[in-house]
Parts: C-alpha cells; sequence; structure tokens
C-alpha cells in the first residue's frame, strides 16, 4: 500500500470514528456547536467578542431535500451540496 492510499485509509476511518472507540454517551457534535453559538452570543453581549467576530457564523443542515445547506447569521441560505467531498455519516 502506498503513502497516498494509506493516509487516504486513516482519513475515511477517521471521519467514519472507527478509529478509536466510540462512547455512546456523547453527546452529537450539533449540541456542542449549539452551546458554542449560545456562549458566543453570551460573551457579545457581555463586550467579550465584538460584532465582526460573529458575523460570520453560520450552521450547516440537511434540507427536505436531503441536501445540505449553510444558513448565514443574516437569514440567507446557500445549497452547499458541491463542496462536500464525502458522503457525511448521520448525527453530524
Amino acid at each position: 500500500m502506498d503513502t497516498k492510499a494509506l493516509r487516504q485509509k486513516i482519513l475515511d476511518l477517521a471521519i467514519r470514528g472507527k478509529l478509536v472507540p466510540q462512547n455512546p454517551n456523547d453527546e452529537p457534535a450539533s449540541v456542542l456547536l449549539e452551546k458554542i453559538r449560545e456562549q458566543k452570543q453570551q460573551m457579545f453581549k457581555e463586550g467579550k467578542l465584538k460584532k465582526k467576530d460573529i458575523k460570520n457564523d453560520s450552521i450547516i443542515f440537511k434540507g427536505e431535500d436531503n441536501l445540505h445547506y449553510e444558513k448565514f447569521q443574516d437569514g440567507t441560505m446557500k445549497c452547499i451540496k458541491d463542496e462536500i467531498p464525502f458522503e457525511v455519516p448521520e448525527g453530524w
């Protein structure tokens, strides 16, 4: 197996969560990201962050049409199906 193929295999295993044992009690990444968003909003209200620090925050989600979208702070959305180079596992 060449180095490039080995790197690709390791990346594939990492994406699928197969490199280390998974804890079924861990919360999903979506919950963690929401907590981070809330903390950033709180820090903005406290004056610890500036508007420019949170203006580019966005949320990526799967629409009813099964395609992935990015929703921006101003409410606009953009389809990002061409930007996802691999199938995203359920629960990401």
